[in-house]
């Protein structure tokens, strides 16, 4: 089994299952989620009218965005009880959520006029880090966005007393580096301090 395979059957099974657990969409994360993408998204130009969750888990940045936007919302996510809360919860119907992995998105050519990242590619070996990268890039009609952990060099972090389950790097240098129709559009950092946000930084791209 390839290090990538290995890491989507433990996001399948009893490792995913217990990161669901740990999770409850609560009105204070809710909220903060909320604010997280109030920001990142008053910085596109025209408000997206698709927007695609790459890895969505329960839901919880879903179930924010659509409390301000008008957006149509999509998501993939492998794990089977994370799908049953966001269908349980009305967060999205099946027409809207797939059983997919990053690297293999279920969705036509530049079908989203925004997809999405969060706390998702930390967890990605490569290659099927840069895999899933060229399949956001390839869906995606105009933006792309990633809240992740940064480092300016690649690190793999301990994660759960695992050693190969998380990863740092700078998330957005690469998507620049992969695909020169990329532009910055805007970025920043949400301190745990001041935001609840577990020190994300974000950036926001926008195809040329």
């Amino acid at each position: 089994m390839s290090n990538s395979n290995f890491q989507i059957e433990r996001w399948r099974g009893d490792f995913g299952n217990a990161y669901v657990a740990r999770n409850q969409p609560t009105e204070e994360i809710v909220g903060i989620m909320e604010r997280v993408f109030r920001r990142v998204l008053q910085s596109t130009r025209t408000p997206p009218a698709s927007i695609l969750e790459v890895g969505c888990n329960i839901g919880i940045n879903l179930r924010a965005i659509r409390r301000f936007a008008g957006a149509e919302l999509f998501a993939v996510e492998p794990n089977a009880k994370a799908r049953e809360v966001v269908l349980k919860d009305g967060v999205l119907d099946a027409a809207h959520l797939a059983d997919a992995w990053g690297s293999a998105l279920p969705h036509p050519d530049s079908s989203m006029d925004f997809v999405f990242t969060s706390g998702v590619l930390i967890h990605i070996p490569e290659p099927a880090l840069q895999d899933t990268m060229r399949e956001i890039h390839r869906t995606s009609r105009r933006y792309i966005a990633c809240l992740e952990y940064f480092s300016r060099d690649p690190q793999t972090i301990r994660y759960r007393g695992e050693s190969d389950m998380l990863f740092k790097r700078d998330f957005g240098g690469l998507y620049l580096d992969m695909f020169p129709d990329l532009k910055i559009v805007d970025d920043g950092f949400f301190w745990r301090r001041s935001t609840g946000v577990d020190d994300l930084t974000w950036c926001l791209l926008e195809k040329a």
